[in-house]
């Protein structure tokens, strides 16, 4: 029975990128460099964990280009209000952009013997989508039955204190006899 791998997520870059596709038994990163490719593979029984996170700098992203398009478009201000308006909606128009699609993300695959930084996906608003996926296809893989139970973010609730009985007081300090 042949493997069938489908994509799952791409990540781009300027100088290539990420793709990655999910089979029955592994996660495969074809990363393009330039003019060459290179493949990861992650078995899935051997997945401890993938974790995404908003990348540190990501605000930057927007308001770097807005803030120069908004000074280049003042510059313009005295002599054409026209092109102060094009370049001056440009930069509102981009931050706007960079806002609504939300912040970049990073991501780090630990398996059994290696941890790689890889990105996963390029945004983390779709990651948890993109997790979901995969976490059905571990469990698949590791025949529906999970290592650690897992339970739901929310659901945190607040330590109890120990609180001891009369009884285990009682059964704790009656001597133990021999019953030979």
């Amino acid at each position: 029975m042949p493997n069938t791998f489908r994509k799952i997520s791409r990540v781009g870059r300027l100088t290539g990128g990420t793709k990655w596709y999910l089979s029955e038994d592994c996660l495969l990163a074809a990363k393009r460099v330039m003019y060459a490719v290179e493949y990861r593979r992650f078995y899935l029984c051997d997945l401890e964990s993938i974790v995404v996170w908003p990348n540190r700098l990501w605000l930057l992203r927007p308001i770097i280009p807005a803030v120069l398009l908004g000074a280049f478009g003042a510059l313009w201000y005295r002599t054409n209000f026209t092109v102060c308006a094009i370049f001056g909606g440009m930069g509102l128009a981009w931050l706007l952009l960079e806002l609504a699609l939300g912040p970049t993300a990073k991501t780090r695959i630990r398996t059994t013997g290696v941890t790689v930084n890889l990105s996963l996906v390029w945004r983390t608003r779709r990651a948890r989508k993109l997790l979901a996926k995969i976490d059905v296809a571990v469990r698949a893989a590791r025949g529906g039955v999970s290592e650690r139970p897992t339970a739901p973010v929310g659901a945190a609730q607040p330590a109890e204190p120990a609180v001891q009985t009369i009884s285990e007081t009682a059964s704790a300090t009656a001597p133990i006899e021999d019953l030979s």
